[in-house]
């Protein structure tokens, strides 16, 4: 797609973003120059914090030039970025709450969340699997009878799995978790037989642990979690800001540097994922 389309979209690229209205959070931002971010810490590829306590990841390089963009659109040169460290059960309360503008990390767009948080265009899809400790013979779902399977207690992939359990009349316990390393400490320590999240999100669990060979990640793609950025309910101006920093970054093919900075071993964009971002690219 961005090989064949490279010159509409240098066309498209070229058309300014259009001023947005200020009033709710586009007021606010402006007023303060700081827009506040919450960020996950144990997210990787997506958003965690690195060995020097920066606040890294693809969400996190995409969500800072959105901050860019805004800030131009506000008419706020260099503006702040307030970061905000938050969890997988209290992400969608500090956007609900107004403790922070926007949340970048892993968050799957679904319609109950739809009902506490608005979200962004989709900036990634992702698909729940399975990891499990290499040689235990576990090859797939159906083969977790009388087996535990670790989730993240309220996550879009503990749902997926029990339904899918269910569904398959598989018996095994799935047994929540509050935080990811824990889960992946009760795999690596046999107290679990496997761990169920997002695909990427599982390998950058594996990445960090002292042997990642030990793990396997089965070929079981078990949903489909498309990504947004949670944003304030009732704001449309301040959504639309987003979607058009988003659109941009879409449309210029920034979003193929970024993508790569962090998935370079996966190749460029597939075909599912180019789709998303051309849908994304909004013209103005």
């Amino acid at each position: 797609m961005y090989r064949s389309c490279t010159f509409a979209l240098a066309l498209l690229a070229a058309f300014p973003a259009l001023a947005q209205n200020l009033d709710g959070r586009l007021k606010r931002i402006a007023e303060s120059k700081t827009i506040i971010i919450a960020h996950r810490v144990d997210a990787a590829p997506f958003s965690f914090v690195d060995d020097s306590k920066a606040v890294v990841g693809f969400s996190i390089d995409l969500c800072k030039r959105v901050a860019d963009l805004i800030g131009n659109q506000v008419s706020v040169k260099d503006l702040k970025i307030k970061w905000l460290p938050v969890t997988s059960l209290n992400r969608f309360d500090a956007i609900a709450k107004g403790q922070a503008d926007m949340e970048c990390g892993s968050s799957t767009v679904t319609l109950s969340r739809l009902k506490q948080v608005d979200f962004s265009s989709f900036i990634f899809l992702e698909t729940t699997g399975l990891m499990t400790k290499a040689g235990s013979g576990l090859r797939s779902l159906s083969d977790m009878s009388g087996k535990k399977i670790a989730v993240i207690g309220g996550t879009t992939n503990a749902r997926a799995i029990n339904e899918l359990l269910k569904a398959r009349q598989v018996s095994a316990a799935v047994v929540p978790f509050k935080y990811r390393d824990d889960a992946f400490a009760a795999l690596e320590e046999g107290r679990v037989d496997a761990f169920a999240s997002d695909r990427l999100l599982l390998i950058g669990s594996a990445v960090k642990a002292k042997d990642p060979r030990a793990f396997d990640l089965l070929p079981d793609q078990l949903s489909f979690e498309p990504y947004g950025i949670a944003l304030p309910r009732g704001d449309a101006n301040f959504r639309l800001a987003v979607n058009s920093g988003l659109a941009h970054i879409y449309r210029s093919g920034e979003i193929v540097d970024i993508f790569g900075r962090w998935f370079r071993e996966l190749g460029p964009p597939g075909p599912v994922i180019e789709t998303l971002y051309m849908l994304g690219a909004i013209p103005e």
